[in-house]
């Protein structure tokens, strides 16, 4: 069902989604006038740059990276896998600015192979600076199976190295393919919706703003887990109450990721946070956010927002629930599942 020309990289292009070193990062100019200053620097610390330097804990620190051993296997939770193992998982390259980009397409198994699916584009978390759609595999897997669609789940290029827009204009570019030829893949370009958590969904709360900035299509529906959609989160009581000392993320690692992203943009430019957008017209929405996380404040807001502008909304705001309450199998439980369950409610009323 899958073009097999899709599933490798094309000859003369690559994956501008790996994570490489570039000259905008860490590169300095040998001609640079203040280079006997930087060998002195560079003589008392490594790397040079302080973004370098901040970037890696957060890279070698994140689940799933860095040399840490899990000591108690007890608290290993199930691999998506091993979860949910009646979809079909596929690799393939689609198409963006400068190359291609890393997806990875989920079908379930219970649909005829000639069937063309819904479509549910999802975007990976990480703070914008980490991570990919690997270690998003379990809930990818729970919305492919639980919603019988097509979810394409996309890698993009991360923050410091490449800011706002660029991550944001790989996964719109994977967007409109969608909408052209997700019949390659196994689906129906007609129904394309969006989907993302945390970082992810801020992508997917944008996508509406940017497709209609083109004429493009919106999204038949969003999807948004963790719901970050203001940049500018200290305006927020909770945000204020907890995000000092929070334990998933806290304020110090939001002020990192924003100023990797957004190193130049204004916080309230409605593509970076898009609660500052034009809300007319927007696609049916739901969003699944904890009490416990500080951005929980701004989700709630953004939904009434939503409300107030005429699109069907539903949200699910678990007491006591951290960011990413649902990224676990087995863990929140119940409120890991229900998140899942509201959501296929929702597209059920919303789908073809």
């Amino acid at each position: 069902m899958i073009d097999q020309v899709l599933l490798s990289i094309p000859d003369g292009q690559e994956d501008v989604t790996v994570v490489r070193p570039i000259d905008g990062l860490s590169y300095i100019d040998p001609d640079d006038p203040a280079m006997p200053s930087y060998r002195v620097i560079a003589n008392n610390r490594a790397p040079v740059a302080l973004r370098d330097m901040m970037i890696i804990p957060v890279r070698t620190g994140y689940v799933g990276g860095g040399a840490h051993v899990a000591p108690d296997p007890a608290l290993v939770p199930p691999t998506g896998a091993e979860a949910v193992p009646d979809v079909e998982v596929t690799v393939v390259y689609l198409p963006v600015s400068g190359g291609v980009a890393r997806c990875q397409v989920y079908r379930p198994r219970s649909a005829s192979p000639a069937e063309l699916l819904p479509v549910l584009l999802y975007v990976h978390g990480g703070g914008f600076t980490v991570g990919s759609s690997d270690d998003t595999d379990y809930i990818t897997r729970r919305l492919a199976r639980d919603n019988g669609m097509l979810v394409v789940s996309a890698d993009y290029r991360l923050a410091p190295e490449y800011p706002f827009p660029t991550p944001l204009e790989d996964v719109y570019d994977v967007y409109r393919w969608l909408r052209a030829d997700a019949a390659r893949v196994g689906g129906d370009p007609a129904w394309v919706g969006a989907a993302g958590d945390s970082a992810g969904s801020n992508f997917a709360a944008a996508l509406p703003l940017r497709a209609r900035a083109d004429a493009v299509p919106v999204p038949s529906a969003v999807v948004l887990l963790g719901a970050f959609v203001d940049f500018v989160a200290e305006r927020w009581p909770s945000f204020q109450a907890m995000a000092p000392r929070g334990i998933v993320y806290d304020s110090a690692f939001f002020g990192f990721i924003r100023g990797a992203y957004v190193p130049t943009t204004p916080w309230t430019d409605p593509l970076v946070s898009p609660i500052y957008g034009d809300l007319a017209d927007y696609p049916p929405t739901v969003i699944a956010t904890g009490t416990h996380d500080p951005i929980v404040d701004s989700a709630r807001a953004f939904a009434d927002l939503l409300r107030e502008a005429g699109t069907p909304v539903a949200g699910y705001f678990p007491d006591g629930m951290p960011h990413g309450f649902y990224f676990f199998p087995d863990v929140q439980v119940p409120e890991g599942d229900r998140a899942f369950d509201e959501v296929a409610r929702f597209l059920a009323a919303h789908r073809p």
